[in-house]
């Protein structure tokens, strides 16, 4: 079982120091939360919750995911790197595969990208992007990315995206995996046809079993039941090793653990105790690590 961390609602000048303690302790990776901005007036209605207004503060830190990543690489050596989710349709093509190609090239490969179509139209109007056709989009995106990386002269060209023959380096050092986020039959679909895996958010085994069985079923309507498939998402049942011996069973391959987190404070939209220095998360980071992660190996 793989173990990843996330960085939502801390502060963001800590966090390459929290990912070195994640890096000696064991765990896998980061994955790295995704805004451009909180506008004044935002008419877009939020999805996950109740009252269609998102649960953090116009305030809260978004820091790019790539700068980050690139801090975060500089002083981890095994820690892996992705996202929970990144908004790629939001951003050019040529800026996302250059700046994931970059994070590749400094962290020695150790990169994924977990996309997702997104739902701030304000987001996408303000860096020019087409916010209504952002789905199938984001569909060829993922096909023209892999291009892209390639290294040498690249080229694509496909209905939303005409790429000429061009050299786009630094280049990954090996393939970035590609992951889709999102709970949407259009989401899982476009996770089980064009990636490598899928990102969800948290849920007790037994719901996160329902949404695996969907995937699967995708899967095997695409032909691509028996390539290798990665499945990342919380758990909300008692953190034992057993549990995450279990959830390997049914087919999940990293499960988000963030082993300080106060998921009823955070959810409540209160993230002050998120925002202290990177020496607070020390003793759960070391506590979890001895307890689970360390015997799930």
């Amino acid at each position: 079982m793989k173990f990843w961390t996330g960085t939502a609602f801390m502060n963001t000048a800590e966090m390459p120091s929290v990912a070195k303690m994640l890096d000696e302790n064991g765990y896998h990776g980061v994955l790295v939360s995704d805004h451009l901005i909180f506008p004044r007036e935002l008419k877009t209605r939020y999805p996950a919750t109740e009252s269609g207004v998102p649960y953090w503060q116009p305030d809260t830190e978004w820091p790019d995911a790539w700068v980050l990543i690139g801090a975060m690489a500089a002083v981890t050596e095994n820690l892996h790197f992705g996202n929970n989710v990144y908004i790629a349709p939001a951003r050019p093509i040529l800026e996302v595969a250059k700046q994931v190609g970059t994070a590749g090239a400094l962290s020695n490969g150790r990169v994924s990208i977990g996309l997702s179509a997104g739902w701030m139209r304000e987001e996408f109007e303000l860096l020019g992007q087409d916010f209504d056709n952002r789905g199938p989009r984001l569909n060829e995106m993922i096909q023209a990315l892999r291009a892209l990386w390639k290294g040498g002269w690249v080229s694509w060209k496909g209905e939303y995206y005409d790429i000429p023959e061009m050299m786009i380096e630094p280049h990954p050092p090996a393939p970035v995996p590609i992951l889709c986020g999102g709970e949407s039959a259009a989401a899982l679909k476009r996770a089980a046809r064009y990636c490598d895996g899928w990102v969800g958010t948290a849920y007790t085994l037994e719901e996160a079993t329902v949404w695996i069985d969907r995937i699967k079923g995708y899967r095997r309507e695409y032909g691509r039941e028996n390539e290798p498939f990665e499945i990342i998402l919380g758990l909300f049942d008692e953190r034992t090793p057993d549990l995450y011996k279990r959830a390997e069973d049914i087919g999940i391959t990293g499960v988000m653990c963030s082993p300080w987190a106060n998921w009823d404070l955070q959810h409540s939209g209160d993230h002050s105790h998120l925002k202290g220095s990177a020496e607070q998360y020390r003793a759960p980071i070391e506590k979890f690590a001895e307890e689970i992660v360390s015997k799930c190996l």
